[in-house]
């Protein structure tokens, strides 16, 4: 991999973050602005952070962010009722969220996102991590389950998003590449 993993200032970086985002998951300039809101304010929770990936020139095409679980956030009011009816509901404690994970498309399949989340949950002091992903069968979800994620929920349905996700868990550290 000719990229360089390391700590992300990302609210100095958000607008390079979101455009990575808009290019990777199809998003338009009115999600984008609404992102950025959300992403700003994320930032400010304890215990957030970030980690890009950047080019030998300094491009970011990658990059993740998350922070330890915190029930009274939306997220967590949302995937709860799920993660309950499938007997996971505490998978919401003591854990760190993976809230979004981006490669450019021309940066993808070639190891950017493995070590994105794996440096980030490396540093986690939390025994477990989550996060949702589209619940379809796709490489991001094939990438999680390398990691040892598995699905504790399915068909969760977020308010405003057109298509239904998987909530995934996995124990810290991660899986390793044998």
């Amino acid at each position: 991999m000719d990229l360089v993993i390391g700590p992300l200032d990302l609210p100095a970086h958000v607008d390079e973050a979101l455009n990575v985002q808009a290019v990777a998951f199809g998003l338009g300039p009115d999600e984008v602005a609404v992102r950025r809101q959300i992403v700003l304010r994320h930032m400010t929770n304890p215990g957030a952070r970030a980690f890009g990936a950047t080019t030998s020139e300094g491009r970011l095409v990658g990059f993740v962010y998350g922070m330890p679980n915190d029930r009274t956030h939306w997220w967590s009011t949302v995937v709860q009722p799920y993660l309950r009816a499938q007997h996971h509901e505490h998978w919401l404690d003591d854990s760190f969220v993976i809230t979004e994970l981006h490669v450019h498309p021309a940066h993808q399949n070639r190891g950017a996102g493995r070590a994105l989340i794996t440096t980030i949950t490396d540093t986690a002091s939390e025994p477990r991590s989550i996060l949702s992903a589209i619940d379809i069968e796709s490489p991001a979800r094939a990438l999680y389950r390398s990691l040892g994620y598995r699905d504790l929920a399915r068909r969760v349905l977020f308010p405003s998003a057109p298509r239904p996700y998987a909530v995934m868990g996995a124990p810290l550290p991660l899986l390793r590449a044998r």
